[in-house]
């Protein structure tokens, strides 16, 4: 009889184990080695991998209601577990608790996949008698207690790059390589041509002792012999056809390399005929340093700040951190669209005049061609290093959020092949920093169709100025209304529908580009100056600050997110841009034109012009030490005006460094411009 019993007893345990297994859905060996990790933690004395497992799961910190909700844990503790059949692995729980999301980390055996860790949290096998080892936030700090679980994601120990991430690290090799192999054999022939030329020099000195002697001895014969030894030398050295595809070789080799991308690229004077409009270096400078801290501040914000409503507060309350992610957000892009819009109608408006007036299919392909061939080498280039990189870098906690909101290269990287990232339908992006590319080429191709308005008839080309003026204006109000978009940043940073149907799209950013294109148009064919008496220019200087005041005033007027239809919402977004860009527009104009005083003594400094040579790869580059330095952080940052200046400094320096190599390595060297030297 109790034989029978203790049989019915197992088979019923068994039976047991065997549903709650099924239940689960758990691999065997998942199961096996969580119960003895959870076990290990029941005795008296565990042993190390248990206790360093546990302790390496998140736990709940302080400051919860200011915004200190994730509890990444220590992923390398966890991965530095090790029992005798398992190892730790970190995995990554994502709940919704209210309305508050967050991830705790926890470390479970490796010998768990994904789907596994998911029915172990779910079916809260991961506790401790009653404890669980992911509790939720006390009802004291958040009402509902009740979890939902949107996902788990665990972090693997080995780094994986496939065919596509192979690809891109071989393209950039190759890109790499190009320029450093010409770099070494320009080098070469350059020895050796020294070389050659310090034996004739020597050779010469000896003949003509020689020649000197054999003339006291015998005139005429030594100077026939000399005549001819001359002769011929210069029949060695005059065989030009038979040295053609050599001399190709060798130019090409020189523009590729080095010796040639590395000229002027640090010099502090313009070699620019014409004028170079030297205060265009201190804007564009100036405005690269602006979106730079907006980068350095907004990332780390949206993913990893342990004080995010902290920096919100101090955001809204102050306007010192309009640098810092905060106001109106990256006016500094539309000062960069005012620059493009003033260049590229000066550039264009040079050739026209070259051609006697005439705008030709063929300089319109050409001028098309000339800025594919300036932005695409280095574009593409970050492109496939960026993806190759970050298929390489094994990540911390935070890594994953980056990678699924930074970078979708493997589907959509003929977005930013074809400069159409911007006006595609998905929130999803290859290096989504690259969409402005896209934004400014789209406005830079329109250019040749206002100049041919302006040359045919100047009321036809104003007609069509203003259309596209009202236009932009009306879109960018129109948006703003319909979809009760907010005005200002870190709200509107956050706004999934504000970056997609606003930010982005040249419908509703060309007006900055446009006021560029007249003030290029003003000054390459002005006769007089606008501005003729001081009188005149103080008053101008007046409205152009007052301008800039009120555009960042007022976006702190309007600073709380629209619930309806809001008109000043909708009015300021479709204007403040635009008038942005016009009164920096006035700052040119003044400094062309005489009135800028310190301004343009300080915009024009030689100390901008380098760092402006260089603008164009720190733009693309910035955002990679950003991301690599977010991306291997394991605690969350906390937010101080110092910590967040030394955070900005330290991205500046570095993208300094490196810009200046891919300028010269990448940039100049696929210009493929030769300059004799």
């Amino acid at each position: 009889m109790a034989l029978g019993f203790l049989v019915f007893f197992l088979f019923a345990v068994s039976s047991l184990e065997l549903e709650t297994t099924e239940a689960l859905n758990v691999t065997k060996k998942c199961e096996e080695d969580t119960n003895t990790f959870l076990w290990e933690l029941t005795q008296e004395r565990p042993l190390e991998y248990a206790v360093h497992m546990y302790d390496a799961f998140g736990k709940m910190g302080s400051n919860v209601e200011g915004g200190n909700v994730n509890q990444p844990g220590s992923q390398q503790q966890c991965q530095s577990a090790h029992g005798s059949t398992f190892s730790g692995q970190y995995c990554q729980v994502f709940r919704q608790q209210e309305t508050v999301r967050y991830f705790v980390g926890i470390c479970v055996p490796d010998s768990c996949k994904e789907e596994d860790v998911e029915m172990l949290v779910l079916y809260g096998r991961l506790q401790i008698g009653q404890t669980s080892l992911i509790p939720p936030f006390p009802s004291i700090l958040v009402n509902q207690t009740a979890q939902a679980l949107l996902m788990t994601h665990c972090l693997s120990n080995t780094v994986s790059p496939d065919a596509f991430d192979v690809t891109c690290l071989f393209v950039c090799s190759v890109m790499v390589a190009i320029p450093l192999a010409a770099t070494l054999l320009t080098a070469i022939i350059r020895w050796k041509k020294n070389r050659e030329v310090s034996p004739s020099l020597e050779s010469s000195s000896i003949n003509t002792g020689l020649n000197l002697y054999g003339t006291l001895k015998s005139n005429g014969s030594s100077g026939s012999e000399r005549n001819g030894g001359s002769l011929e030398e210069r029949d060695s050295t005059s065989h030009t056809p038979l040295c053609f595809p050599r001399s190709c070789v060798n130019q090409g080799l020189e523009a590729l390399s080095l010796q040639n991308t590395s000229q002027g690229v640090l010099s502090t004077s313009s070699s620019i005929t014409g004028g170079g409009y030297s205060s265009l270096n201190g804007i564009r400078v100036l405005s690269l340093f602006w979106i730079i801290c907006l980068h350095s501040t907004h990332f780390l914000v949206e993913v990893n700040l342990d004080n995010k409503k902290h920096w919100e507060k101090a955001a809204k309350s102050n306007p010192l951190h309009l640098m810092a992610s905060a106001g109106p957000i990256a006016l500094a892009v539309d000062s960069f669209l005012l620059l493009g819009g003033l260049l590229s109608a000066r550039s264009l408006l040079n050739s026209i005049n070259r051609a006697d007036g005439k705008l030709s299919i063929s300089m319109v392909a050409s001028y098309l061609f000339n800025r594919i061939k300036r932005i695409q080498p280095l574009h593409l280039f970050i492109l496939c290093f960026t993806t190759g990189l970050t298929s390489l870098v094994r990540g911390g906690p935070y890594w994953f959020q980056i990678m699924k909101t930074m970078t979708d290269c493997k589907t959509y990287w003929w977005g930013n092949v074809l400069l159409i990232s911007n006006i595609l339908p998905t929130p999803s992006k290859c290096i989504p920093w690259a969409w402005y590319l896209s934004l400014d080429f789209q406005c830079y191709a329109a250019t040749p169709l206002l100049l041919y308005f302006y040359k045919l008839n100047k009321g036809v080309f104003a007609a069509v100025a203003g259309g596209l003026m009202l236009m932009t204006i009306a879109s960018g109000a129109i948006t703003t209304a319909l979809l009760q978009l907010p005005v200002f940043q870190p709200l509107s940073g956050f706004n999934l529908d504000y970056m997609l149907y606003y930010y982005v799209k040249p419908y509703t950013r060309y007006g900055p580009y446009l006021i560029g294109v007249l003030n290029g148009i003003y000054l390459t064919t002005k006769k007089d100056p606008v501005v003729k008496h001081k009188w005149q220019a103080a008053l101008c200087w007046f409205c152009c600050l007052s301008l800039l005041a009120v555009v960042v005033g007022l976006a702190y007027v309007l600073k709380e997110e629209p619930t309806s239809l809001s008109l000043p919402h909708a009015f300021y977004q479709g204007l403040h841009r635009s008038l942005w860009a016009l009164a920096v527009t006035w700052i040119i104009v003044a400094c062309e034109e005489g009135y800028g005083g310190f301004i343009k003594s300080f915009l024009s400094l030689g100390f901008w012009l380098p760092l402006s040579n260089i603008s164009f790869a720190c733009y693309l580059s910035h955002p990679i030490f950003i991301i690599i330095y977010m991306g291997l952080q394991e605690t969350p940052i906390h937010y101080t005006d110092l910590n967040f200046m030394y955070i900005f400094l330290g991205h500046l320096v570095l993208t300094l460094v490196v810009s200046y190599v891919l300028t010269v390595l990448i940039e100049k060297t696929y210009l493929l411009k030769y300059s004799r030297t």
